[in-house]
């Protein structure tokens, strides 16, 4: 063979060794794959083309001239997920500990450039120690690199970050402008500055894995979209949020093969019970909804009072909203109208319909939402479904009281079609306060006020809590049998996939941040 084809194919070979042997070894000690294997699982099979294989970086201080690894700690390249083309990068931790220096952050951004000029989505598989020291503001310049082609990708192509080891410091920002975020339990976190940093300024004593590990992001800071219990279950989840998704902004998401047959659910006929307060599962709503295990839920243990996430209807995907009266009774309050907002104008970016089921009895009272500015945050709520031009449509299943029934995607604010259930009630507040305030003088002044209170809280429910007046006016479009609503939807949807909306020429919205 000629020799310089055996130098190639040495020098491949190297590459492929990332930092050798025995810290691939390590690496697999510690239950965690190598970025390599991470790219092959995650790719179709033999679809993987490299770019930068032979990249190396240009500092030549602290002994690194003596320290070079082909690729400088990241694979970086291109193939296909379910034949759909997709960039992909992944953070070698053999290399460095994957440490970002001026040519690692070069490969990523050229992969990034391509994604935009292709249109198609960007997976990070992230896996680094931080900022490589070595290269001091070198190093700190390719991470701002990296966040500005983030940003000017954002609503361009879906932008997905794993993180499959340590995210720190600076490298935290580009996973939090990213679209969706996934973290591996036990073997990931992100925090701007770690446990001995916080003992330091703080003196508070706290393990990585409290202070930014994946159970603690999913569920407290909500900074994590979802969990996965390893390398694998992260990965196989990457690929099934790609199949809900289009390849860019300007496309629609390919759907499934799809024939109609009995779409009607007897169970929802049942499913809401008869008291006002009682709860049910949303969830099952949605289940009976959507096609056969194809709901996806997003930020699954964060603000479970509202539930967002992604399913298909008839094959075709959807995003779905709902508040969930199994916790705090399905309120709107701070975490959750944040958590709703982005995913509607995640879904609004790339032309996913938006379906929003209403039961929802207003937003939460107190002090601490006010201080924690219920005002603003609800507002980005409403803010996001108001500018949203997807086709959407709103069930209301029960409650829909308040402003809250406006911010929950009501006509007033642009939604296409609003079906209600016979069981929705639609007033500004519930029977019982409402009449408390109407009837004060009234009831005070009866021989029993108890009694009264029941009077006239039936009244104001007979007259207001139900669907009806809002039909009457057409703020409801049609109040119908809870069993025919996924034939309702289906149909609804497929009237509307053609929908041209557009909002008034500006350079951009100023959504209340």
């Amino acid at each position: 063979m000629n020799d310089h084809f055996l130098t190639l194919q040495e020098l491949q070979k190297q590459a492929r060794l990332g930092g050798g042997e025995a810290r691939i070894e390590k690496q697999h000690a510690k239950k965690k794959l190598t970025a390599r294997e991470r790219v092959e699982l995650l790719l179709d099979p033999g679809s993987f083309e490299e770019i930068g294989m032979f990249v190396k970086h240009r500092t030549k201080d602290f002994g690194m001239e003596d320290q070079v690894f082909l690729g400088d700690g990241v694979v970086t390249g291109y193939g296909t997920v379910n034949d759909r083309l997709i960039y992909v990068f992944a953070q070698d931790f053999t290399v460095f500990g994957g440490s970002l220096s001026e040519t690692h952050a070069e490969k990523i951004c050229k992969l990034m450039d391509l994604a935009m000029k292709n249109g198609a989505p960007v997976v990070g598989l992230n896996d680094s120690g931080g900022a490589r020291i070595q290269e001091g503001v070198r190093s700190l310049g390719g991470y701002a690199d990296i966040f500005y082609r983030n940003t000017l990708a954002s609503g361009v192509v879906p932008q997905i970050s794993a993180i499959m080891g340590p995210c720190a410091g600076g490298a935290v920002y580009s996973p939090a402008i990213t679209d969706f975020t996934i973290m591996v339990q036990n073997t990931s976190y992100m925090f701007v500055t770690g446990p001995n940093v916080v003992k330091t300024v703080t003196n508070e004593e706290v393990s990585a894995e409290e202070l930014g590990g994946a159970s603690t992001h999913a569920s407290k800071s909500g900074v994590t979209h979802f969990t996965a219990a390893n390398d694998l279950d992260c990965i196989l989840q990457v690929k099934r949020l790609l199949s809900f998704l289009p390849q860019n902004c300007e496309e629609k998401t390919p759907g499934l093969e799809y024939t109609l047959g009995d779409e009607s659910r007897p169970f929802l006929d049942t499913i809401v019970p008869t008291s006002s307060t009682q709860p049910y599962d949303i969830k099952e709503v949605i289940y009976e909804l959507s096609d056969n295990d194809s709901f996806y839920e997003v930020h699954a243990q964060y603000a479970d009072n509202i539930v967002v996430g992604f399913a298909r209807l008839a094959g075709k995907s959807i995003g779905v909203v709902a508040n969930q009266p199994m916790a705090l009774a399905g309120v709107l309050d701070v975490d959750s109208s944040k958590k709703a907002a982005r995913f509607v104008r995640f879904c609004d970016c790339f032309n996913i319909p938006l379906l929003v089921l209403v039961d929802v009895p207003g937003f939460l009272p107190g002090t601490d939402q006010e201080w924690n500015g219920i005002i603003t945050n609800g507002a980005k709520l409403l803010f996001a479904f108001s500018e949203a031009t997807v086709p959407r449509i709103s069930v209301i299943t029960r409650k829909a009281y308040g402003g809250a029934y406006d911010v929950m995607n009501s006509k007033h604010i642009g939604a296409d079609l609003n079906f209600a259930w016979p069981t929705a009630e639609i007033a500004v507040m519930g029977a019982k306060g409402a009449s408390e305030i109407i009837f004060k003088n009234e009831i005070r002044s009866a021989d029993n006020p108890e009694q009264k209170l029941q009077e006239k809280e039936a009244e104001y429910a007979d007259k207001f809590a139900n669907p009806y007046r809002a039909a009457a006016r057409g703020f409801v479009d049609e109040v119908i049998i809870p069993s025919q609503t996924r034939i309702k939807l289906i149909k609804g949807f497929s009237m509307l996939q053609n929908k041209v909306d557009k909002i008034p020429l500006k350079k951009h919205s100023n959504i209340p941040l």
